[in-house]
């Protein structure tokens, strides 16, 4: 791990704002760093309002979309919410399908089959529509490289509305409208929200002009929340106040379908970490290993026990993705070894049998083991399918892009995409990226880095200080959880590895007659360093300890030296 602490902010903006605020000088400097220099943006932070969600209709073509599904509203035309079907996806299909609804019963809904049909939008799918008589497709998640399909639509007398927050190739599609704030031409002022925020800024459009007011909305906003989070969106903006609100939903009225996947879990108050873990990875099984529309039934069902019947099954899904991704990693990482493939600067691993549900996870996973740009293969028909993954401030969907003379299709984020390619093209593909990317990437990027906000003393550890802490909260990218370093520390003496093999590190650390417990996952093998009361320093978040009816503080360590 390296270990990067932030740039000192301005001390007199600090001192400025630690006075108007009544606040420690450290919690006044994690808002700067976070760019809150002033009392009113300190109070749009800590108090999210939905009044301060933009204007729906500052985005490029939402006055098409809006006007398009009134008037098929009105004409009793047969609507299709279609989607991706993971997390973001399926969430936007219940979001949306649920509240047109609300005006028609002339509303279906579409998830592609992951193994048949593939990502985005497909020719089946269009063609299930023209089967059914059905003139607009609403597009949510996917669709902003779909020029082909939506021509093919056209053809039919089939409308599309896209609903996408992916980038944009050189040309949009044909469709009667295209949302999405990263296009080049739209001035939308918040560029970062993922599918399900697209989808509700659509049904926030078509509220405001039925004078509905945004408080009728507040109850979809827990599968927008779900959506930020599964898909490492930053929680920033809009975003924030979205998640804010939508975690709210989830912990005080959650959905049938949320309720009945937690029914299970023993937590009080879930946070937006607890919905990376708890609630996507179900959501998305669902899609990965059976068929995305579970997942949508489950989350619109509005009958308790037909719910609990529905968690149940995706339960199932969740508990075969464990033992797939966990088989597939194992066999992926000797591959690795085999070929002798330590010293790349990429992974790349293929195996025709591989689940294609889980190929994301695994890549995932090979991540966190060599840390560098990861590509894991299989075959889907003809093709070979794959999902990529990246370390932190390299840029795959650029990588893919100077490779794409070797690849069919390509699509997806920063850090994360999905392409296929004809079998003969994969090994020269696989020398391409990784000549692209032992050209382009900062050697320094394939050392995991810990950024830490700034260095405490434990006995500034208070109560009152995580409770202001806490407020910082939803946390994720671009409002990540305060990381702390404190240098001097010594264990009690009592420190330990603890959990299977010894993986993780419990113990107390103390200083200027302070001690704290403290917990490192995965520190296990670093006891050595806390041995017999030497000095060491730590990275650590602040979290909250339960036992035995007791709530104390706690250290979560991230690293020791």
């Amino acid at each position: 791990m390296r270990w990067t602490l932030k740039p000192k902010a301005n001390n007199t903006t600090i001192n400025q704002l630690a006075t108007s605020l009544n606040v420690d000088h450290v919690i006044a400097e994690l808002l700067v760093q976070r760019g809150i220099e002033t009392y009113d943006q300190a109070k749009k932070f800590f108090r999210p309002s939905l009044n301060d969600l933009h204007d729906p209709f500052l985005m490029k073509d939402m006055d098409k979309a809006v006007s398009r599904i009134e008037k098929a509203i009105s004409e009793g035309e047969n609507i299709m919410v279609y989607g991706d079907y993971d997390v973001d996806g399926t969430t936007s299909v219940a979001l949306m399908s649920s509240y047109l609804k609300t005006y028609s019963s002339q509303i279906a809904t579409y998830i592609p089959d992951r193994y048949d049909e593939g990502y985005g939008v497909s020719y089946t799918g269009i063609d299930y529509a023209d089967d059914n008589d059905i003139s607009l497709i609403i597009a949510l998640d996917c669709g902003i490289k779909a020029i082909e399909k939506v021509t093919y639509a056209k053809s039919k007398g089939i409308d599309f509305i896209i609903c996408d927050h992916h980038r944009p190739g050189d040309e949009l599609p044909n469709a009667i409208a295209v949302l999405d704030p990263k296009r080049e031409d739209c001035e939308y002022p918040y560029k970062e929200l993922c599918g399900c925020g697209v989808g509700f800024k659509l049904i926030q459009g078509l509220a405001s002009k039925n004078n509905q007011p945004i408080d009728d909305l507040v109850p979809y906003l827990d599968l927008v929340a779900t959506a930020i989070g599964a898909d490492i969106v930053p929680v920033t903006g809009e975003n924030r106040v979205l998640a804010y609100y939508g975690l709210q939903v989830i912990n005080e009225n959650p959905r049938l379908g949320f309720k009945a996947m937690l029914s299970q879990v023993k937590k009080s108050i879930l946070t937006i970490t607890d919905v990376v873990f708890i609630l996507a990875p179900r959501i998305n099984a669902a899609g990965r290993m059976k068929h995305g529309l579970h997942a949508v039934n489950l989350l619109v069902e509005d009958n308790f026990e037909t719910a609990l019947s529905y968690a149940s099954e995706i339960e199932t899904y969740n508990s075969d993705r464990k033992d797939a991704d966990k088989s597939i990693t194992e066999e992926a990482l000797e591959q690795i070894r085999d070929n002798k493939e330590e010293e790349r600067y990429t992974t790349v691993v293929y195996q025709e049998n591989w689940h294609k549900g889980v190929i994301g996870i695994v890549a995932s996973r090979l991540t966190e083991t060599y840390y560098r740009p990861t590509l894991v293969f299989t075959r889907s028909g003809e093709k070979l399918a794959a999902s990529a993954r990246s370390v932190k401030g390299f840029d795959v969907y650029n990588a893919l892009d100077a490779c794409s003379e070797y690849i069919e299709q390509f699509g997806g984020h920063k850090y994360a995409a999905g392409l296929t390619l004809k079998e003969e093209q994969y090994e020269v593909f696989k020398q391409k990226f990784e000549e692209v990317v032992s050209t382009t990437i900062d050697k320094k990027l394939l050392v995991p880095e810990i950024t830490v906000d700034t260095e405490i003393e434990l006995e500034q550890i208070t109560p009152k200080f995580f409770r202001i802490l806490k407020q910082f909260a939803p946390f994720g990218p671009g409002n990540m959880s305060p990381v702390f370093m404190t240098e001097g520390l010594t264990d009690t003496g009592y420190g330990k590895c603890v959990g299977a093999d010894e993986k993780h590190l419990k113990c107390a650390v103390q200083k200027n007659n302070t001690t704290i417990g403290s917990i490192g996952f995965g520190l296990g093998p670093k006891h050595d360093v806390i041995k017999n009361k030497q000095y060491f320093k730590a990275v650590y978040s602040i979290d909250e300890n339960e036992w035995n009816g007791t709530v104390s503080l706690q250290l979560k360590l991230k690293d020791i030296i």
